[in-house]
């Protein structure tokens, strides 16, 4: 079920070093739209809805879209997709449209998720909607039992960028990785978009049935926005460690529902922001 593409092209470049220039080939992180559909049986018959268009980096597209409509609240388990598939006919472009075709006892709100949808994309919702949305997709307060160490926490982000192949060749995308306490790496992702590689690696999770993924970490090469902590609280993820600044907004929620977040990892320490009991 796994979708898999390449991530890289090669562009003819002029490089200015030192007042000359060479005209060389460069390696670019590839941004292609992926369009996200879902089937299910409705009271009337078969359906097919479009819900969703995101620029992505192509690969591990199933594991995106499997995220994504975990993180949208349609999906709870693996169960509740029958199937993932590329749509290709004439008027699409090949490997750029995926549909999801659920289990028939799948319920979900059609239009309030493309609203979900579209307000997100256009950053136009404001901070309480915001909360009060994530509580009403039944998430729970994020269990108190994973611990990690310090010193683990430091290494993280090298630990993440030692496995992020594509960002070692072009210097342009994100990556999303999960690791256990023990700082063994399950999965890492790359993507263009931050919230694109989380989505690669819940999806992935979901997909093999582990989740809620209670005693991992979260690790993101970047900031830590809203939607990267309602992510990783929808998944049951108790602690994400970003290398760049969380935003208040995913402060607030991370205190909302006793996440752990940390912000401004590197070598020479942390900022822990909410929950610093798990962290020892």
């Amino acid at each position: 079920m796994i979708g898999q593409r390449g991530g890289t092209k090669t562009a003819r470049v002029e490089r200015y070093r030192d007042g000359s220039s060479q005209s060389r080939k460069d390696v670019l992180a590839v941004e292609e739209p992926l369009e996200i559909r879902v089937s299910w049986l409705g009271k009337e018959g078969p359906r097919v809805e479009s819900i969703a268009i995101t620029m992505r980096t192509p690969g591990n597209d199933f594991e995106l879209v499997a995220g994504f409509l975990r993180s949208e609240g349609v999906l709870t388990s693996a169960s509740d997709v029958l199937e993932l598939s590329y749509c290709q006919g004439p008027d699409e472009q090949e490997y750029n449209v995926v549909e999801a075709k659920l289990a028939p006892d799948v319920r979900f709100d059609l239009e309030l998720l493309r609203r979900n949808v579209f307000t997100n994309s256009s950053c136009g919702v404001c901070g309480k909607a915001s909360l009060e949305a994530v509580e009403a997709a039944g998430c729970q307060l994020l269990p108190s039992g994973l611990t990690v160490d310090v010193e683990l926490i430091t290494e993280l982000p090298d630990r993440l960028l030692q496995r992020q192949a594509v960002f070692e060749r072009t210097g342009g995308l994100h990556a999303a990785g999960l690791f256990d306490a023990s700082g063994k790496r399950h999965v890492v992702m790359e993507d263009v978009g931050r919230h694109n590689a989380v989505d690669k690696v819940v999806g992935h999770e979901l997909l093999a049935r582990r989740l809620p993924a209670s005693n991992k970490i979260l690790v993101v090469s970047g900031r830590a926005s809203f939607e990267l902590v309602q992510k990783a609280v929808i998944a049951g993820i108790p602690m994400l460690v970003a290398v760049g600044a969380p935003s208040s907004l995913a402060v607030d929620l991370a205190r909302r529902f006793k996440h752990t977040l940390v912000g401004f990892t590197r070598k020479g320490g942390f900022n822990v922001y909410t929950e610093p009991q798990r962290v020892e």
